[in-house]
């Protein structure tokens, strides 16, 4: 997987590059970083990328031509990838979203600053648009490095054990249960017995139905999206008579 990240701050992106999951991915090979700065492409001795919003208002806004040349470079550099735009007007990263960008071989991500890019520029030059959160941000730099990493993590061998990214929360659409290491107490509070017992079924039957509590607790509009048998629908049934009574 190589992602080509159209930035200012290219020093930003490339210290994921250098620790935990995604710096021994790139360490293997398995994934790849690519930097464009648009200020390589300006055409004035100030390297200016930005200027003063049409209409009025706070801020500044940056400049279709310098961005497009950077989108233009990263895009002949290599094999044709979509060009994605870190906004809060995109689609929601999700599990799934990650799982359907990790099937591709390349992406460029767009990182936006100051109040955003010239409308423009989206107009010509991207492909989607993709959100890490109803929220505001400084720079679309942070977006992009969430979306690198949650992509890393479900290239192929990048995780220690194949079983890793499927375990994952959300990536059966349920949150995650809880885990546990050693020691077997601490503070009094011991390892649920079930975990020490040795039976694999058991263990695997209490982490499907702590993922469902947990779920129904913490975010239950995910269950709308799940494929419930009986007993766990009997399950959270009993939970939420419990809850009314």
């Amino acid at each position: 997987m190589r992602f080509d990240v159209v930035t200012l701050f290219p020093e930003m992106i490339r210290t994921l590059f250098e620790h935990g999951v995604v710096g021994r991915a790139a360490d293997s090979g398995r994934v790849r970083l690519e930097t464009w700065n648009p200020r390589d492409y300006a055409t004035d001795r100030h390297g200016t990328v930005d200027d003063r919003p049409y209409g009025g208002g706070p801020g500044m806004v940056m400049k279709v031509e310098p961005a497009r040349t950077a989108i233009r470079a990263a895009r002949e550099a290599a094999q044709p990838a979509p060009v994605v735009y870190l906004t809060p007007q995109g689609r929601p990263l999700t599990s799934g979203v990650a799982a359907e960008l990790a099937g591709r071989e390349r992406l460029i991500l767009l990182c936006g600053r100051y109040e955003g890019v010239d409308e423009r520029l989206i107009e010509l030059e991207v492909d989607e648009e993709l959100s890490v959160g109803d929220y505001v941000l400084s720079g679309g730099e942070l977006p992009a490095m969430v979306v690198m990493d949650a992509v890393s993590r479900l290239v192929p061998g990048v995780l220690g054990h194949e079983e890793s990214a499927a375990r994952d929360s959300f990536a059966g659409g349920l949150l995650d249960w809880p885990h546990y290491t050693r020691p077997e107490v601490v503070d009094g509070r011991p390892v649920p017995e079930i975990l020490t017992s040795g039976d694999h079924g058991a263990v695997e039957q209490w982490r499907r139905r702590q993922a469902l509590e947990k779920t129904w607790i913490k975010r239950p509009d995910l269950l709308e999206h799940q494929d419930l048998n009986e007993k766990e629908q009997a399950m959270i049934a009993a939970w939420s008579r419990d809850q009314n009574d």
